[in-house]
């Protein structure tokens, strides 16, 4: 008895009291039922429990023991303990997570800016495994790009020196001819093969122009384009405005606004010009022409393709205006689109997102 009472008492935190026989309880539970029968036997609302052990000799000791009720609040130090190893845990998961996504963010960055940049950073080799073998991948792509470019406009500048070689020659010897009438048309097939080299050359150089990224006063740009037009006698009107200065490409944007008006003025007598400024920047460039029809609005874009009303000399073009402007606004992540006006002539939709 004293060796049980020893044992439970200061080690379980155990009440340990003798009591008389009378005050045992009359149910009696074996052992192993007895945590079953004492959770079923008492409610929710019961502060102890007693456990009562009969001896050989007769008498009779009563433990008891309190019990915690169930919405009794944490020990003090054991709550800030939990709350600072979740804060941890936080802490821990965080940093994790930023080491994993922090390498996507940055190969997303750098996908989106390849034919925006000239030369983009390189990414930085690091995180996983599979995050290196992945920015090691795009490096390399990118050094194969750049490469391939270069190459390009060293060919498109060699070609440049010999497409206008020999036609600055046959303008020479076109000079000498007696016959004015023939000399006039082959001056005019000698101009159109030169405005055609020219903007080949303009297309095929796309996007390694080399021409880095600026603040652009698209107000004062189309006011200086409007007045290259107004020269000419051209019709241009300009409504609206940007609110801010957009970061672009200069001259780039110029080509396309120059050629967009171009194509209005050539083909609808008149270009008016609408800009809407929001979450991106919207110039409309409309004419009063007959339009097109619907199923070439998309084919006109084609590099040499033009409409089959328009296919003379005299006011065809060469087929590449629409192509390299469309190549402008996708150059900085925008579109350009054209539809037919109800009230009739075409509208040219150019959307330019805003870059920061």
């Amino acid at each position: 008895r004293a060796q049980l009472s020893a044992a439970l008492g200061p080690g379980y935190g155990v009440e340990v009291r003798p009591t008389a026989a009378s005050a045992v309880p009359a149910i009696a539970v074996p052992a192993p039922f007895y945590e079953a029968h004492e959770l079923a036997a008492h409610p929710a609302e019961t502060r102890h429990y007693d456990v009562t052990v009969r001896f050989a000799d007769g008498d009779t000791v009563v433990y008891r023991i309190a019990r915690v009720p169930g919405g009794a609040p944490l020990p003090r130090s054991l709550a800030i303990n939990l709350t600072l190893l979740v804060l941890l845990l936080v802490i821990v998961l965080y940093l994790a997570a930023r080491s994993i996504t922090r390498p996507l963010s940055e190969l997303a960055r750098a996908a989106d800016s390849v034919g925006r940049d000239s030369r983009p950073a390189q990414l930085a080799v690091r995180g996983a495994r599979e995050l290196r073998d992945a920015a090691r991948a795009f490096n390399t792509m990118q050094d194969r790009l750049h490469r391939y470019l270069d190459s390009r406009t060293r060919v498109l500048a060699a070609m440049s020196h010999d497409l206008k070689t020999p036609l600055t020659r046959l303008r020479l010897q076109v000079e000498t001819l007696e016959n004015p009438v023939l000399q006039a048309r082959i001056g005019r097939e000698l101009d159109e093969m030169e405005a055609m080299v020219r903007e080949a050359l303009s297309l095929f150089r796309g996007l390694d122009d080399g021409e880095p990224d600026s603040a652009v006063d698209v107000n004062a740009l189309l006011a200086q384009v409007r007045g290259e037009f107004a020269d000419m006698g051209a019709r241009v009107t300009v409504s609206g405005q940007a609110r801010e200065v957009y970061r672009g490409r200069a001259q780039g944007l110029k080509r396309c606004l120059t050629n967009l008006i171009a194509n209005a003025v050539k083909f609808g007598t008149r270009a008016d010009v609408l800009v809407e400024d929001g979450a991106e920047l919207v110039i409309r460039v409309r004419d009063a022409g007959p339009g097109i029809p619907e199923t070439e609005l998309e084919r006109v874009f084609e590099p040499f393709y033009r409409v089959e009303s328009s296919r003379n000399r005299d006011s065809g073009g060469t087929g590449l205006g629409l192509a390299i402007a469309r190549d402008v606004a996708q150059i900085h992540g925008g579109s350009l689109s054209l539809r037919n006006l109800p009230e009739g002539g075409l509208e040219a939709q150019l959307r330019l997102p805003r870059r920061h």
